[in-house]
């Protein structure tokens, strides 16, 4: 009898650690946002990262960046620049770019990178007004945010 009530008490037990892990798995699960179609829009215009996290959870943060990516689609295509900001708020644009294209594939945005040397894309975990984040094929996280113009007048 006394084997049955600790057997007992060890299944409630573990019972409630995998109830308390599945609703911890739920909860994580149903904070992640899902890119909607309309939210692609915000891809426009210019973004600089912030943050990268590896596939192995390395972060590397970024202070001040040099260069700044700038996006231009429009009905899921367009291209991707890499301008320099300059100390009276503007930048310094060259002539090369990256042909982009938003392709959904299996309920997931892609922005597809095509240059005359390679082609690559990026899955868009998240993109809003303020932020985005994209992951490449290695796993690799690229957080990016809206700059703030500096200027020294």
């Amino acid at each position: 009898m006394y084997l049955r009530l600790i057997y007992y008490i060890y299944f409630l037990n573990a019972m409630k650690k995998i109830t308390f892990l599945l609703l911890i798995a739920i909860v994580c699960y149903s904070c992640k946002t899902d890119v909607k179609k309309e939210s692609l829009s915000h891809i426009n215009g210019y973004w600089e990262i912030v943050q990268t996290i590896s596939a192995t959870g390395q972060k590397k943060d970024f202070k001040i960046n040099e260069t700044i990516d700038y996006f231009e689609i429009k009905d899921n295509k367009g291209f991707r620049k890499k301008v320099m900001p300059q100390f009276d708020g503007h930048y310094i644009v060259n002539d090369q770019k990256e042909d982009v294209e938003i392709k959904e594939e299996k309920q997931y945005f892609y922005i597809c990178y095509m240059t005359p040397y390679g082609k690559w894309r990026d899955k868009i975990e998240e993109v809003s007004a303020e932020e985005m984040v994209l992951v490449d094929s290695s796993g690799m996280e690229y957080h990016y945010k809206r700059p703030v113009k500096f200027s020294l007048k």
